[in-house]
Order: structure tokens, then sequence, then C-alpha cells
């Protein structure tokens, strides 16, 4: 039985599901030798700063039974190396894949230059708008998305520069998510990817110092599996943009999860560092999973999920309240 995995989704027609998340192909490139990009529904790349940065010290990669911890501090050329050197390459060797550049900034302002810097280029679809960046210019430096107002505030001011597909990269200790996608959506966003990785630490119980030259880190892979399941499953009671899954996902059934719970697409990451043709056999998987269920698209069993939601319960008056506890 044939299958039709394709997504029509940011204006464009994804040829599968499966994406390579930012942050673990680089800009493409990288692994190119290991890995099909053409036969993948697309890429992320390396976040994109408006300056070059050396990133952290190593090491920047750890792992743990249930996962890896990283701190690979947004390590990349800089804007205008990347509009030079890095997109040309896509331009000239993806043709089927669709590519989203990662754009990371600690200012609203340096968002709004990365994209200036890239917008005219070729060799890329949209853009994947990362926002749990420290925001530097408010004390205490909260990421952009635990901040519906500044995370609306970077959005705004891309959205002004660009007619291409924008896609805002959520925090998954969001506490809601119902405020900071309202704000976006608001925005100009055209779609949200859930989730980024989640802080961890990892100690050497011998020396008690930190796996990671930096400290503490990202924390990916199966251990927050889970949590960016149910991160997609409450952003899709909140909008109707599409949303990409991303964390934890190394097999077809982890692909699966998300999609009933309401991703339209599927990012890979730590999966690949570890096996960078995963992404090839949950493509396959998933065309097995459809033809057991005889169905033809994809697009059939997103959001499909047998989970009800629970409507928000008015508060209780206060008589209600002193009622309760008198004959408690």
């Amino acid at each position: 039985m044939s299958v039709d995995l394709t997504q029509d989704l940011l204006g464009t027609t994804f040829q599968n599901p499966v994406l390579l998340a930012a942050g673990t192909c680089g800009f493409g490139e990288e692994v190119s030798e290991v890995v099909e990009l053409d036969e993948l529904g697309g890429l992320v790349t390396k976040s994109v700063t408006l300056k070059p940065r050396a990133g952290n010290p190593a090491p920047r990669v750890a792992e743990f039974r249930a996962g890896m911890v990283n701190s690979v501090g947004l390590a990349n050329p800089g804007a205008e190396a990347v509009r030079r050197d890095r997109l040309p390459w896509l331009r000239d060797r993806i043709r089927r894949a669709r590519v989203l550049v990662s754009v990371a900034g600690h200012t609203p302002d340096e968002f709004v230059q990365v994209v200036r810097i890239l917008d005219d280029a070729e060799g890329f679809h949209g853009f994947e708008i990362n926002l749990s960046c420290p925001n530097d210019t408010r004390r205490g430096g909260l990421p952009f998305a635990l901040d519906p107002e500044a995370a609306a505030r970077v959005m705004e001011g891309v959205r002004m520069l660009t007619q291409r597909p924008l896609v805002a990269k959520l925090a998954p200790n969001t506490p809601d998510f119902g405020p900071v996608i309202r704000a976006l959506e608001g925005a100009g966003a055209d779609g949200f990817t859930l989730v980024n990785t989640l802080p961890g630490l990892v100690l050497d119980p011998e020396t008690g110092l930190p796996a990671l030259g930096a400290g503490a880190g990202g924390m990916s892979g199966p251990a927050i599996r889970a949590v960016g399941v149910h991160a997609v499953w409450s952003a899709a009671g909140h909008t109707r943009l599409p949303l990409l899954g991303v964390g934890g996902v190394a097999r077809g059934e982890d692909a699966a999860q998300y999609l009933l719970a309401g991703a339209s697409l599927v990012q890979m990451g730590s999966a690949s560092f570890w096996d960078p043709r995963s992404a090839g056999r949950v493509k396959k998987w998933l065309e097995g999973y459809l033809s057991r269920r005889d169905l033809d698209r994809i697009s059939q069993i997103v959001g499909t999920a047998h989970l009800q939601r629970r409507s928000p319960q008015p508060p209780e008056s206060a008589d209600a309240e002193d009622e309760r506890v008198t004959h408690g």
C-alpha cells in the first residue's frame, strides 16, 4: 500500500515529516557524507547570531543514562559569514528537503539584525526563532520564551522585515503556553517548535565536578520526550498554527507520539549524534505505521490522540467556599 508522508504547511510542501533539529547537523555540509539530507523532510541549521561566537569551554556534550546534556554556547561564525559561506552550499545541494535557519540573540535588535542580513539570501525557506535565549535587556535575563511581552517584541521586529515563514521555538519549562502563544501569534508567528532543551546538570560523583566545561547545560534525549509530547498537546489547545515537535525522538514510535499529540512535523536531535541515519529509519517506520492502519496520509493521524482536554472550571463564589469550609 502506498502512503503519503507529505505535509503542506508554512507555505510549502515537506516531503515527509522528519527533520533534523537545530544544533545537530550544523549547516548541513557537516553531516552530508553520512546523512542523505534530500531524503529528509528538512533540517534546521545551527543557531545564527549577529556576531561570531566561539562557544563555551570543552567538554560541551556529556551523556547520561537517559539522554545527554550540552552547553555549546551558540558557537557559530556569525550572520555575515553564514550568508557568505554556508547558505550557498545549501542553495546548490539541497533540492527537496526544506531548510529553516535558526536565529538567536540576546536582545530583540540582535534577532532583527540577523534576519535583515539573511533574508534576501538563497538556500533556505524560513526562520526558526530561538526564543530560549536570555533577554539581556531586562534585569535577570529571563529567556524570551518565558516572557510573552518580550517574545512578542522579537517576533514583531523580525516580522516587519520578512515574508518568509517564522517559527517560534519555545522552552519546555513554560508554565502556561497560552499567553506566549497568543502573544506570538498576534505578533506574526506562523508556527511553533516545541520544545527546546531543559536545564540540566551532570556531576562526577568522585570529583564533584560538572561533566560540562560550562557547568550546567541543556538536557535532551529520551529524558525529555514526555515533556515535549505534553507541550505539543498543550500548545495544540491554544492555536491552529502548525506545530513542530522535538525532544527525545529516536524511533518511529517516538515520532508518532508527537504527531498524535498535534505536531505536523517532528525534529530529531540527540539521536542524530548517536546514529546519524536514525531519521531515515523513523521515516520508514511511519510508512509501515500508516499501512498497518489502512491509512494513506500522515496528516490523518495529526492531533488524533484519545485525550480529553479539561475545560477551565469557573472560580467558586465566596459563599460556596464558606459552605465547603463549614460543612467539611
